[in-house]
């Protein structure tokens, strides 16, 4: 735990670094961005930044992988949800390629 902790601290550190150079912020504006911002502003602790950053590291891969389990059987189980998904997709994004 000492050293995931210790780990978390120096990737916040890290990209506090990287937010103090960068040109546009709305391009960098993430969840750890936030917190980072909520603390300059004295609204959070660096305590509370690295508890928030580490929750979210833990938690979030399994909270996810459930959630998109479950949405991908309600889709299957609604062909014409699933439909008008397909067709919003196309209308948004037309016959460009996707990538993740």
């Amino acid at each position: 735990s000492k050293d995931l902790k210790g780990a978390m601290e120096l990737l916040i550190e890290q990209k506090r670094q990287k937010l103090s150079t960068v040109e546009k912020l709305d391009e960098h504006m993430d969840f750890a961005s936030q917190l980072i911002f909520a603390q300059n502003r004295g609204d959070l602790t660096a305590e509370n930044v690295n508890q928030c950053v580490l929750e979210m590291m833990i938690a979030a891969p399994d909270t996810l992988s459930v959630t998109l389990f479950f949405m991908l059987i309600l889709i299957a189980e609604h062909p014409t949800v699933e439909e008008e998904m397909m067709r919003e997709i196309e209308t948004v994004v037309g016959k460009q390629e996707l990538h993740s």
